[in-house]
Order: C-alpha cells, then structure tokens, then sequence
C-alpha cells in the first residue's frame, strides 16, 4: 500500500474531506497567479507552489529561489525559505513542521501547515463586519473558533448553534446563515425537510456561490457527511463575514401559502355536476416561489384527471385547472402551495346528477303564443 493511502486509511473520510477543502482554499487564491495544485501530496515538494501560494496570501514578492528545483537541495532551500518567512516575517508559528516533511509529500504534516495557513490568512487575521468582540476591539480571550461560530450565531439568533459538525448536517444553518446576510435568497430555508440534508445544502451553496461569491470550498455531500470535521467546515465558512451580494440577485418574499388565492366554480360548494366541466383559477402572485399541488377526491377515494394551465401572467396565476367529476356526492378539493396547505383548504364541493335539458318541459298560459 502506497504511503499516502496508508496515511488516508485510518478515518479516511474526514481526511480526505480535508484534503480536498484544503486543496480547493489553495487553489482560489492560486488561480490569481495561474497556479493550480492537483495533488496536494506531492504539488508542494519543489517549494514552488507553495512559495506562490504565500506571496499570494501576504503580498509580498520574493527576490531570490530555486526557479528550476531538480534536485533535493534545491527543494528544500526553497520550503525553508517559505518557511522561515512565515515564522520571520508573518509571525506564523510553525510547530513541528519541517521543510523535508514537504519535499518528502508526508500528508499529515502538509495538512497541518495549509491548517496554519488558513487560520492566519482567511479566520484569525481578517476584520469582520457586524463583529461583536474583534480581537483588536478589546477581546482578545476567543480562539478562532468561537469568534466564527459567534459570528454566525449573531447572524442567525433563533437557531441555536454549538459546532460546525452535525449542527450543519441537515443544511437548514447554512440555508439561514444565506439568506440572514442576503434576505430572499434563500428565504423557504425553515420549510425544508431535514431529511434532505444534501439537497439543501446544494441550494443554500449554489446560492451563496453565484450571488455571494462564497466558492464551494466543502461540497454539500461533504458537509453533509457525518465525518466531516471541524477544519474543513471553518475553512469554507470563514468566507461568509466579508460575502457581499452580487446586483441582480434573484431575491423572493419567503413562500406564504396564506397568501394564496383559489376561486372559481370548480370550487364552490355547490353548482357542479357529473360530466360537466369544473373549472377554478388559483392565484400566487404574493406567496413567493413554490409548488403548486391540487387533487380531487371523489366521494369514494378516488383521484380525479386534473388539468392545469400556467398564464405566466403578472398574478402569476394557475388557470384552467379543470376536472371532469364522474360521481355524485362531495368531492374534496385539496390545493396545497410550498407543501402547505392554502387557505380553506381543503374544499368540499358537491356534485350532483346532470342536469338534462331534453326532459324539461314548460307549461301555462305565460308561454302560450297567444291569449
């Protein structure tokens, strides 16, 4: 077994999460210098990309290195370098790393500096808007970790938050740490099942991403995945303090099935036959984005064929919802709208026998043609 799998072997999920979270943070700030890092294993062992990476990250250019690094010595002189920089210069307190353990690809130890990294550059450094408590206002008692989780607290108040593990499971927090910082992106976050962990998450994300530009540093399924630890998940969301939204975001009211209007014959207590046509119009302009549901019981438990017609119109109205009841008796009309129910819903209307015109007969002096 090759050292890297024996490395991974042991709690390989939440260390491949990380890794791979690691890699991608890497990557967003390489991309602006046209770097790219395929296998964080062995991508650092020259010095080169890892010397990129931190010019990146401080701002400073260095003068002298190891452009061409084909032997051992020049890799290495190029990882001290970087290294001794960071402790010199940036104040960063490399423990127990060495720059052998980076040209020598030992993943554990690789993880161990990106994680230092990170948690200089993107969480302990940086000024945060809105933030209670910064370091530099007086605070200087909250490690890193609880000045994120804080901050996100204070961004979602009503959902009580403790770690950044299984409270993030169900995809619900990051949908309402979403839409807290942009209202309407993502406001049916407290309707979603919880049982659609991955799905919600991909929503809140895709969200964030695209109108945001928080990049997908963890992907849903990871954040989602009970192994997922704690580095990786602070890593993506140390993004969101300094996140502004995008002009033109698609921003929505929260789906509101109150505010859902049904009328119309098809659901009028009384009026419809057997055989005849029922017709009704149901109305969503102000009740946000959802799903339209509507089903017809007859009165023994049967579904009726529904046809429904979207105008697109600026009511946002659904008309021509037609049925053709085949039974006498009540049939129940049920008109549900984000998975709620709308108002008076269900609807109870009667049916009865068909009228037939052809049996009707009129009789009496006021229809006669003369006297």
């Amino acid at each position: 077994m090759p050292a890297t799998e024996r490395e991974l072997a042991e709690d390989a999920q939440w260390k491949i999460i990380q890794k791979n979270t690691f890699t991608r943070w890497a990557n967003e700030h390489l991309k602006t210098v046209n770097k790219h890092i395929g296998d964080l294993d062995t991508d650092l062992s020259d010095g080169l990309r890892l010397l990129a990476l931190v010019e990146v990250l401080s701002g400073n250019k260095f003068a002298k290195f190891n452009k061409r690094p084909n032997f051992r010595t020049q890799k290495l002189e190029n990882v001290t370098m970087t290294l001794k920089y960071l402790e010199v210069e940036e104040g960063i307190r490399i423990v127990n790393i060495d720059s052998s353990d980076i040209v020598d690809s030992k993943l554990k130890l690789i993880l161990g500096l990106i994680w230092t990294l990170i948690l200089h550059y993107s969480i302990s450094m940086p000024m945060w808007e809105d933030e209670e408590g910064h370091p530099d206002t007086g605070n200087k008692d909250k490690t890193p970790k609880q000045r994120l989780l804080d901050w996100i607290q204070s961004k979602v108040p009503d959902r009580p938050i403790t770690n950044f593990t299984s409270d993030w499971k169900d995809g619900k927090v990051v949908g309402a740490l979403v839409d807290a910082l942009a209202p309407g992106l993502c406001p049916d976050w407290e309707d979603w099942n919880p049982k659609d962990g991955v799905k919600n998450a991909k929503e809140a994300m895709d969200a964030a991403q695209q109108w945001l530009d928080v990049p997908q540093l963890i992907k849903p399924e990871e954040m989602c995945n009970p192994k997922v630890d704690d580095l990786s998940m602070m890593t993506y969301l140390s993004q969101f303090p300094n996140a502004k939204l995008k002009p033109g975001a698609p921003l929505r009211p929260k789906t509101n099935p109150a505010r859902v209007r049904a009328y119309g014959p098809g659901i009028e207590p009384t009026g419809n036959s057997v055989g005849a046509p029922a017709r009704f119009t149901v109305e969503t302009f102000s009740a946000g984005r959802g799903e339209l549901e509507i089903t017809v019981l007859n009165p023994k438990g049967g579904k009726e064929t529904i046809e429904i017609t979207f105008n697109n119109d600026r009511n946002l109205t659904y008309s021509c919802v037609t049925y053709v009841p085949k039974k006498t008796g009540i049939h129940t009309v049920t008109v549900s709208y984000g998975g709620k129910p709308i108002k008076n819903s269900p609807f109870k209307v009667e049916v009865s026998v068909a009228v037939d015109a052809s049996k009707v007969t009129a009789k009496g002096p006021g229809i006669e043609p003369t006297g």
